[in-house]
């Protein structure tokens, strides 16, 4: 093991058009394929990590600083701590972390993003190279078993894989990464026709996960439906079908707003509303739901008047085409 004295890993957001909760192992381990269609967005999360002056102690800063730390049992971070345990990492490092959006409870996957991106950091300190596959598969193991947190598999293989892709979740496990074949004109008129905007809250997506897997059973249709709509999602932005991908992301709305009291209140549901009215052509509340981003399809034209009728911080937005990466190493 030949371990470096400095590494610094840029891991992309991800922003998720439709298919979202297939994800979830209540569904597809019985009725799988799941399936999922996700964009990685050039918001990241970096993570360094470097040599510790003294070799039997552990420094962590990311919103709280744990420094002085002698056992990783003692550390409060519990993926950090997980992360070090399976990599094998006892003591002498630091690591430090900075996020371009708030790292929680916002919908655009950061929990799994900043697992991905310190797993590769780790064992790129320690002079090993780890495929999006590996990177992706730890932090599910981590996140899903190790830590039993409720929730999919999308995140972490969209942060380790960037681009655009169709994931399919099987019912033995497996995740197919599926790559949408898209040019760079055909990407950048996709991005033109779309606009963010935060509602300035956040919000544990365990525990909406949580409630929602207990009402899979009696929503079955309403997966397979969504399900469907992620298949042609993927048909769609292939071929530019932008009024389209509108229409699929209202339908995928309205549907996922009936699987749980939780993804959706008043508040949501209002600017929803008020979006359609100034002209977009469909929308959705990215991640689990309650609160975060909003994503709507909207003609270029229209894209002021949605704005105007917010009134939220918009959040402008591109494609990133890369996974998480080793941007430093000294």
């Amino acid at each position: 093991m030949s371990k470096k004295h400095l590494v610094t890993t840029k891991t992309p957001l991800r922003i998720t058009f439709t298919g979202g909760g297939t994800d979830l192992p209540d569904y597809y381990t019985k009725n799988g394929p799941g399936a999922v269609v996700s964009a990685a967005i050039n918001s990241y999360i970096y993570i360094s990590v470097s040599k510790h002056f003294y070799p039997d102690e552990l420094r962590i800063s990311y919103s709280l600083t744990e420094n002085a730390i002698k056992n990783i049992n003692d550390i409060k971070h519990p993926t950090i701590r997980e992360a070090l345990r399976l990599l094998d990492i006892e003591s002498g490092i630091q690591i430090v972390s900075i996020t371009e959006i708030p790292s929680k409870g916002t919908g655009l996957g950061s929990s799994s993003s900043f697992l991905v991106g310190l797993l590769n950091a780790l064992h790129a300190w320690k002079g090993e190279l780890a495929s999006p596959k590996q990177l992706a598969e730890e932090a599910v193991y981590i996140e899903r078993e190790v830590l039993k947190e409720k929730g999919g598999k999308q995140d972490q293989y969209m942060a380790a894989y960037g681009g655009i892709n169709l994931m399919e979740f099987m019912k033995n496990g497996e995740v197919c990464v599926k790559p949408i074949p898209i040019s760079t004109k055909l990407r950048k008129e996709l991005e033109s026709n779309l606009i963010m905007f935060y509602t300035g809250n956040e919000r544990s997506s365990s525990a909406i996960h949580e409630k929602q897997a207990l009402g899979i059973g009696k929503n079955i249709d309403k997966y397979d439906r969504m399900r469907e709509i992620a298949y042609q999602t993927a048909d769609v932005i292939t071929k530019g079908e932008w009024p389209l991908l509108g229409k699929l992301f209202h339908e995928n709305w309205l549907l996922k707003k009936q699987l749980s009291s939780e993804i959706t209140n008043n508040v949501i549901d209002t600017y929803y509303s008020k979006a359609l009215a100034a002209g977009a052509l469909g929308g959705k509340l990215i991640g689990a739901g309650g609160s975060g981003f909003m994503l709507f399809n909207v003609v270029p034209e229209k894209r002021k008047a949605v704005a105007s009728a917010l009134n939220l911080q918009e959040h402008s937005f591109e494609i990133e085409t890369q996974g998480s990466r080793v941007i430093y190493v000294e």
